[in-house]
C-alpha cells in the first residue's frame, strides 16, 4: 500500500512542477519558426498548399500548447501521462501516425492512377499496332509510343 501511495505522491509531484520560462520561451520561438518556414516553403513552392494546412494546424498547436501550459498539465492528465514532456512525446507520434496514414492513402491513389495509365498505353499501342497490320490509311511504319 506505501509503494503505490509513494507513487500517486511522485506522479503528483511531476504534474505539478512549474514549467521554466527558458523552456517555454524555446517552444514558443521553434513554434513560430516552423510556421514561418511552413509558409516559406509554400511562397517559394517547395511545398504544395493542400500540406499547408496540417504543418500550420501543427504549428499553431505547438504554440498553444506553448503559451498555455495549464492545457497542456490537463491533456496530461486526461490520458494519464506523468509528465508534460511524455505527452508532447505522444501528441507527436500520433501527429506522425496521421502524416503517415495521410501519405498512405496518397501513394495508394497514385499506385492505381499508375496502373490504369499503364494499361491505357498498352490498349492504345494494340490498336497502333492492329491498324498498322490491317495498312489503314493515316498508320504511319514509325516507332510505337
Amino acid at each position: 500500500m506505501t509503494s503505490e501511495l509513494q507513487i500517486e505522491q511522485l506522479k503528483a509531484l511531476m504534474l505539478s512542477a512549474p514549467e521554466s520560462v527558458v523552456t517555454r520561451i524555446i517552444a514558443v520561438v521553434l513554434s513560430v519558426a516552423l510556421a514561418a518556414m511552413v509558409l516559406w516553403l509554400v511562397r517559394t513552392r517547395r511545398l504544395r498548399e493542400e500540406f499547408t494546412p496540417l504543418w500550420v494546424a501543427a504549428s499553431l498547436g505547438l504554440a498553444l500548447l506553448s503559451l498555455r501550459f495549464d492545457l497542456l498539465q490537463a491533456i496530461t492528465r486526461a490520458i494519464g501521462a506523468w509528465t508534460p514532456s511524455a505527452t508532447l512525446f505522444f501528441l507527436g507520434m500520433v501527429f506522425l501516425a496521421v502524416l503517415c496514414l495521410n501519405y498512405a492513402v496518397r501513394l495508394s491513389r497514385a499506385g492505381l492512377q499508375l496502373k490504369n495509365l499503364a494499361q491505357e498505353v498498352a490498349l492504345m499501342r494494340h490498336e497502333i499496332q492492329d491498324l498498322r497490320r490491317r495498312g489503314e490509311p493515316g498508320s504511319s511504319t514509325g516507332p510505337l509510343l
